[in-house]
């Protein structure tokens, strides 16, 4: 692995980033109408699938250690894993993205973007070698059959 910051924590200094931003750059404030309604269900959708694809991993008996993916002791290809290879990550997206919707500044989408990028490059892709070498075929095909995030 090349960087051993739990998923969680990364969402939160991303979380930081955000409130900061708001701050020092005011000019990207916005509201409209249903914003409220956005962000409960942006959350609401955060949880279930966060709930879900613990409950999954939890099912099959393997482990939910992001920083250790080589403990998995099966490949979960099923429920929310058959439409998204990280539905975790994506849960902490939806909730990044309901924060900078609270935090009504649109250059958040940015952090938000930068998220993305930061855990594709430093955590996903190295998750993914792992696995690949653990797993070979059966996750191959697997990738190739199901998105990385949506």
């Amino acid at each position: 692995m090349k960087i051993k910051i739990p998923p969680v924590g990364v969402v939160l200094v991303f979380a930081l980033l955000m409130y900061l931003l708001a701050i020092v750059l005011p000019v990207g404030d916005f509201e409209f109408f249903g914003r409220n309604y956005l962000i409960f269900i942006l959350v609401g959708m955060a949880v279930l699938i966060a709930f879900v694809s613990l409950f999954q991993f939890v099912k099959f008996k393997t482990s939910i250690d992001p920083l250790q993916p080589g403990k998995a002791s099966r490949l979960v290809t099923t429920g929310l894993y058959s439409y998204s290879r990280n539905p975790m990550y994506l849960a902490l997206l939806l909730l990044l993205l309901a924060w900078g919707l609270w935090l009504g500044n649109a250059f958040n989408t940015l952090l938000a973007a930068g998220f993305v990028y930061f855990m594709n490059a430093y955590q996903i892709l190295p998750e993914e070698e792992v696995l690949s070498k653990k797993f070979g075929k059966d996750y191959q095909k697997y990738c190739l059959a199901v998105r990385r995030w949506f």
